[in-house]
C-alpha cells in the first residue's frame, strides 16, 4: 500500500467547527483522523498558502499523526510528483487534471470523492470530465451504487452528445470504485451508565422507547418528517411512551416552526425532544439514550448518508428508508428495516431543473420541490415502528448485527486501507496504462497566460532580445519605497524578492544588457517571475528599455 499521499487541503472541507454543519464536513474531519491514525511515513499539504498548511498540520498532529507533513505549494504542483496521488474531497477533479496537463500527465494521479451529485454545479463538473485531460490512473470514489448511477448517467448523457456533435468516438474516463465512507467505531461505544445518565438528562424513563433522528433538519434538503411523524403515531405502542429525539440543527427559525407545528399535528401522543447537534455533548446524549435510530431522507441531496453507520457502530437497530447509499449499509431485516419509496418516472422533472439552471429556484428549492415527489411505504413504515417499539429482544439482536457490521466492513481503518490500496493501483496504471489518444497540446484552452491571450494589447514586448538599462537615478533603497505603497503592496507576491531586485540591479550594473543575457547571470531562477520583474521596474521608471548596443 501507499506510504505517502498528497491531500488538497481547503480547511472548511475538513472541519466540522461550521456552524452549518453537513455530512462532507463531517466525512472530511473523520478521514483526517484516519489518515492520523494510518501509519503513512508523509502526507503533502496542497494548499493556496502556509497558513492553511499550517491548519492542516495542526488538524493531523492533533490526532495523533507521526510523519512528515510538507506543505506543496498550489503554483508548484509538480511538489506532488513526490507523494504519486493528490486527494481532492469533491468529484471536481476536471480542473486539477487541466493543471497538471502543462507540466506533464504521468507525474501524479488524481483522486476524487462524491458526496452529493444533485448541483449542477457538480452535474457540469461530472459532464466536463469527458473533455478534460483525465487518465486511467485517475480515480473519483463513488460512495454508493447509486451515487455512481448518478455519475454514468450524466457521463452517458454528455458522450451522446459530444457523438452528435463533434463526432467523438474515444472517451477515456477515471477509475469509478465503489468504497464507501467510514464510521470510527469506537467513538460510538457507550456503557449502561452513560445510557442511563443520556436518558435520565432527556425524560426517557425505565420501559420508555427513544427514537433517534440525527442530522441536518430540513424538509427540503435532508428528509421530510412527515410520514415519520405520522408513522410514530400510528404504530402501536402497548402503552408505552415513545419518544421522538432530534439532534441537528435547523438553518433558521421559519424550519423549526415548521417541524414543531407538524409534530405536534401528525404526532401528539410522541415526546419531541430537539437537540442542537452542534452542541458539544449533545450528539453523544442523543446516541446513548436511544433505542432505535430511524433515518427517512427522500432527498436527491443525499448520495450516501454517514449517520445510519453511526447508528450501526452504536448498536441501535435502523428504520430508514430505501434511498441512496442506505441501501448499501443498512440490510433489511437484518441491521433494521429498509422501508420501499417511489417517486415519478423520466420525463417528469425537466422543468424542475430548468427552473433551477434559470435561477428561478434556488439549489434548496430545487432538492425540495423534488423530494415532495418522493413517498415511502406509509404502512411498512408503521408496522417497522410497531415491531421496534414492542420488541426489546429485536431491538437488541438488529442493534448487534448492525454494530459487528460496522466494526467489519466500515470502520475508517478498513475503508482508509482501500484508499491506499486503490491508489497504489493508481500508481500501477500510471506507469503501465498506454495513452489511448494522441499527445495532448501542453496548455489549458481557456486559462492562457494572459501575456500570451493579450499578446496584441501593448504597443511592444518585453522579449529575451530586448535590452534594458537601469535609470540613471535608479536605487535599491528607492525599490524598496516603491514596494511599500499600497498601489504596489499587494501584488509582492507575483514579483522578485527584494534579495532578486537587487540581483538584477548588480547583474546590469551601468550598461545595456539584452534581457536573455541577464536572466542567464542570475543563474538558477524563476523565469516568469523575473520577466514580470524586470517589466514592474519599467512601471516603476527604475528601468527603461535602451535604444544603445
Amino acid at each position: 500500500m501507499k506510504d505517502r499521499f498528497a491531500l488538497h487541503f481547503v480547511p472548511e472541507d475538513y472541519s466540522v467547527g461550521g456552524q452549518r454543519l453537513m455530512g462532507r464536513h463531517a466525512a472530511g474531519a473523520a478521514l483526517m483522523r484516519a489518515v492520523a491514525g494510518s501509519g503513512l511515513s508523509a502526507v503533502g499539504c496542497f494548499a493556496a498558502g502556509e497558513a492553511h498548511a499550517g491548519e492542516c498540520e495542526r488538524a493531523l498532529r492533533e490526532q495523533g499523526f507521526k510523519g512528515e507533513v510538507e506543505w506543496l505549494s498550489q503554483g508548484r504542483p509538480q511538489q506532488i510528483e513526490r507523494f504519486g496521488v493528490l486527494y481532492h474531497p469533491a468529484p471536481g477533479i476536471a480542473r486539477l487534471a487541466w493543471r497538471r496537463l502543462g507540466i506533464g500527465e504521468r507525474r501524479y494521479s488524481l483522486c476524487g470523492v462524491t458526496h452529493t451529485t444533485a448541483s449542477h454545479a457538480v452535474m457540469s463538473a461530472v459532464a466536463g470530465m469527458l473533455v478534460a485531460p483525465l487518465r486511467s490512473w485517475d480515480a473519483v470514489i463513488c460512495t454508493s451504487r447509486v451515487v455512481r448511477d448518478s455519475v454514468r448517467e450524466v457521463l452517458e448523457r454528455q458522450a451522446e452528445y459530444l457523438r452528435a456533435r463533434l463526432g467523438a468516438q474515444r472517451f477515456e474516463l477515471p477509475q469509478l470504485p465503489l468504497i464507501p465512507l467510514g464510521v470510527h467505531c469506537r467513538d460510538f461505544v457507550f456503557d449502561e451508565a452513560a445510557r442511563i445518565g443520556a436518558r435520565r438528562q432527556l425524560g426517557i424513563e425505565e420501559g420508555d422507547v427513544a427514537f433517534l433522528f440525527l442530522g441536518r433538519l430540513s424538509f427540503h434538503a435532508k428528509a421530510h418528517p412527515q410520514q415519520m411523524f405520522s408513522a410514530l403515531e400510528r404504530a402501536g405502542k402497548d402503552g408505552r411512551q415513545v419518544h421522538l429525539v432530534l439532534c441537528g440543527w435547523f438553518a433558521n427559525e421559519a424550519i423549526e416552526k415548521a417541524f414543531r407545528e407538524a409534530a405536534a399535528l401528525l404526532c401528539p401522543s410522541v415526546r419531541l425532544t430537539v437537540l442542537d447537534g452542534r452542541v458539544p455533548g449533545n450528539q453523544a446524549c442523543a446516541w446513548a439514550a436511544a433505542d432505535v435510530f430511524t433515518s427517512l431522507a427522500d432527498n436527491v441531496q443525499e448520495s450516501f448518508g454517514l449517520t445510519p453507520l453511526e447508528a450501526m457502530a452504536a448498536g441501535l437497530p435502523c428504520v430508514v428508508s430505501d434511498w441512496n447509499g442506505y441501501r448499501d449499509t443498512v440490510r433489511d431485516g437484518v441491521d433494521g428495516y429498509r422501508i420501499p419509496t417511489v417517486m415519478p418516472g423520466a420525463g417528469a422533472g425537466l422543468d424542475l431543473a430548468q427552473r433551477y439552471d434559470d435561477g428561478v429556484d434556488n439549489y434548496d428549492h430545487y432538492c425540495g420541490h423534488t423530494s415532495q415527489a418522493v413517498a415511502l411505504d406509509g404502512a411498512q413504515l408503521a408496522q417497522a415502528y410497531e415491531r421496534l417499539i414492542k420488541d426489546g429482544e429485536l431491538r437488541r439482536q438488529m442493534g448487534e448485527n448492525g454494530r459487528r457490521r460496522a466494526r467489519e466492513e466500515f470502520d475508517w481503518q478498513l475503508v482508509f486501507g482501500r484508499y491506499r490500496a486503490l491508489w497504489s493501483e493508481l500508481d500501477e496504471r500510471r506507469r503501465a496504462d498506454a495513452v489511448l489518444a494522441p499527445a495532448l497540446p501542453q496548455t489549458v484552452p481557456d486559462r492562457l497566460d494572459p501575456f500570451a491571450v493579450f499578446a496584441s494589447y501593448p504597443s511592444a514586448q518585453l522579449t529575451p532580445e530586448t535590452m534594458v538599462e537601469l535609470a540613471p537615478d535608479a536605487s535599491l533603497a528607492q525599490l524598496r519605497e516603491y514596494r511599500e505603497l499600497g498601489i504596489n503592496r499587494f501584488a509582492a507576491a507575483s514579483l522578485p524578492t527584494l534579495e532578486e531586485f537587487g540581483q538584477i540591479f548588480g547583474s546590469i550594473g551601468s550598461r545595456p544588457m539584452q534581457v536573455d543575457e541577464l536572466l542567464d547571470t542570475l543563474g538558477p531562477c524563476d523565469r516568469p517571475t523575473l520577466l514580470r520583474g524586470l517589466a514592474w521596474l519599467c512601471k516603476m521608471d527604475l528601468l527603461r528599455i535602451s535604444t544603445r548596443i
